[in-house]
């Protein structure tokens, strides 16, 4: 069969993106290596995890920043508000749509004043807390590890259970899911170890692996991507109140000055900047907490890493600061991030490649990827659309191939 699209990865990117094309009338066939909505098939490669699954569901939408980003963060809002009663008046899917108090947590020896003012082109600038104030709002909270906090409400979701209920709805529109591992793309043709599939139209959404995949095909693009390292637990019975992050995230420099240079990129086994921590944690309803996160940029994609070193540093530093969490059963897991050099995300036609598309590099993915998505199929079918239109990858095309 041709198919009008095929969208490669049903993380939550993906499954959008699927879900938003069948609504616009094209024939869509949505590929992964994973089947999430029968849960239990073992991955094909070593990476177990995708970033959707071990993501902690939050929803920035007081994070805009422009014209651009407060418009997306609106119909953000607006998008899940919808899906949210839809999928639960039509499928009985619920995706767990809250709003929760995000605290962000300003270490000792650090102005709390001097952090609120790096808040304060937001949207929604977060309220700057004293000690007794962010302790009174988050009683797990370890006093003496804080100078203050600063607080701001906050959706979130269930990231996989709203991921599974795009892609159900998805296929009752009539897509077709397909657990199979993509090993080559090249225009009209999707290739994996079991077939080739013929399409008018690719759009690779398969986050930390759209690299990955483009470099396999030979399709040179500066895109990037983080191992990152979290530990889940079972349900538990501490109960945590808030979500929990640090003001002063690492991750936004790590992002920018690993990708200061190309080269180290274009081969496996080179690290182009050193690994970081920012600890932060979150409930969800069936009790399960989520404590994170290391990030590192290691440019192969099966890269060993040392869980049982990354769990005693998730444990030490989260203990820090919600003491309560640290010697919780856990256990620590990994996926791929991806991310871009300029903080944008990747959407769009690749010059040079006829049909190709990608749709990743979300800085923000659980808040733009609706909207996005949601432009992304009307643009494809002719309108205009601005903010489409400064996403798009030309702007990240290398001038020479992968090695």
């Amino acid at each position: 069969m041709m198919y009008d699209w095929i969208v490669i990865g049903a993380g939550i990117a993906g499954a959008t993106l699927s879900y938003e094309l069948i609504k616009a009338g094209f024939s869509v066939l949505l590929i992964d290596k994973n089947n999430y909505v029968e849960p239990g098939t073992s991955s094909i490669n070593q990476i177990n995890y995708t970033a959707t699954e071990l993501s902690y569901g939050g929803l920035a939408f007081w994070a805009g920043t422009n014209q651009v980003t407060n418009q997306l963060c609106q119909e953000s809002r607006i998008y899940y508000q919808n899906i949210s009663s839809l999928f639960k008046e039509q499928f009985h899917l619920e995706i767990e749509y809250r709003e929760l108090d995000l605290l962000l947590t300003i270490p000792c020896q650090t102005n709390p004043e001097l952090i609120a003012k790096n808040y304060t082109h937001f949207l929604t600038p977060p309220q700057l807390l004293s000690i007794p104030q962010a302790c009174e709002l988050e009683p797990l909270l370890n006093p003496h590890s804080i100078s203050g906090a600063l607080t701001v409400k906050h959706g979130h979701i269930h990231p996989q259970k709203t991921t599974i209920a795009l892609i159900k709805a998805f296929m009752h529109a009539g897509g077709k899911l397909q657990t199979d591992q993509v090993t080559k793309i090249a225009p009209h043709q999707v290739t994996t170890p079991t077939q080739n599939y013929s399409t008018t139209n690719i759009a690779i959404a398969a986050g930390g692996f759209t690299r990955y995949i483009l470099q396999q095909s030979h399709i040179p693009l500066k895109i990037y991507f983080t191992h990152a390292e979290i530990l889940q637990t079972p349900p538990v019975d501490i109960q945590l109140h808030t979500l929990i992050m640090p003001a002063n995230l690492q991750r936004f420099n790590l992002e920018r000055q690993s990708t200061l240079m190309d080269t180290p990129w274009l081969e496996p086994g080179n690290e182009p900047f050193p690994a970081i921590l920012d600890p932060g944690a979150v409930q969800f309803c069936d009790r399960t907490i989520r404590i994170g996160q290391i990030s590192r940029t290691l440019t192969d994609v099966n890269a060993d890493i040392n869980l049982t070193e990354s769990e005693q540093r998730l444990r030490q530093h989260i203990g820090e600061i919600l003491p309560a969490l640290a010697k919780l059963p856990a256990t620590c897991q990994r996926c791929l991030v991806a991310f871009s050099r300029d903080n944008l995300p990747v959407v769009g036609n690749i010059p040079g490649q006829e049909g190709i598309y990608v749709f990743s590099g979300f800085s923000n993915p659980l808040v733009y990827i609706p909207p996005l998505a949601e432009r992304f199929s009307h643009w494809v079918k002719g309108s205009e659309d601005e903010i489409i239109t400064q996403l798009l990858p030309q702007r990240l095309v290398r001038s020479q191939f992968y090695l």
